[in-house]
């Protein structure tokens, strides 16, 4: 058989009909029901899909929530770009702050977290990704800056327990809040 006629995975047509489906049924149903009550066999029935469907694409239940977390946690967004860490540390919290808290995306966020493994989420890694280039772009620039570890500590890790842990107490002003107390901890650390 030659590499031309090696079949290849379609993901247009009716397979892309099944993904969407499936995707739309685990988001439905975290939402409904919590995490705790997504099953493949629930999920299926959902989405009108068999469950060997979905085992064979996805493996588990875990893997299937994690893929739909990360497609629907990680805002398509140009990072802010003023030309002060300050300030596109202060937007960059305000936009990942009501993008996470939206009833949702919080309740993903939460799924998310309880079927992870021992590994970092995929949506806490891309949380990193844009740490790490605020902070590159910022030293390009000549500015003093937080680490990327203490913007993970300080302003990420808050924000992201608070909405999954404490979804009660989402403050608006709560991003502007954890800004501050990272300024004030890099200029006396």
């Amino acid at each position: 058989m030659s590499s031309d006629s090696v079949p290849t995975r379609r993901t247009g047509g009716r397979s892309a009909l099944v993904i969407a489906a499936v995707r739309d049924a685990v988001e439905d149903l975290i939402a409904e029901s919590g995490a705790d009550k997504v099953t493949v066999p629930a999920v299926a029935a959902r989405a009108g899909v068999s469950p060997s469907s979905i085992y064979r694409r996805w493996g588990d239940v875990g893997s299937l929530v994690a893929e739909v977390a990360t497609l629907r946690l990680d805002p398509d967004r140009p990072l802010p770009d003023t030309g002060n860490i300050g300030d596109d540390l202060r937007a960059w919290a305000r936009e990942l702050y009501g993008h996470l808290a939206r009833p949702t995306k919080a309740s993903l966020l939460r799924a998310s977290a309880v079927l992870a493994d021992d590994g970092e989420t995929n949506c806490l890694a891309s949380r990193r990704d844009e740490a790490e280039r605020l902070v590159e772009r910022a030293h390009a620039h000549g500015q003093f800056t937080p680490s990327v570890r203490q913007i993970m500590d300080h302003l990420v890790a808050p924000i992201i327990y608070r909405i999954t842990f404490e979804p009660d107490t989402v403050d608006a002003g709560f991003p502007e809040t954890l800004v501050a107390e990272l300024d004030r901890i890099t200029e006396t650390g």
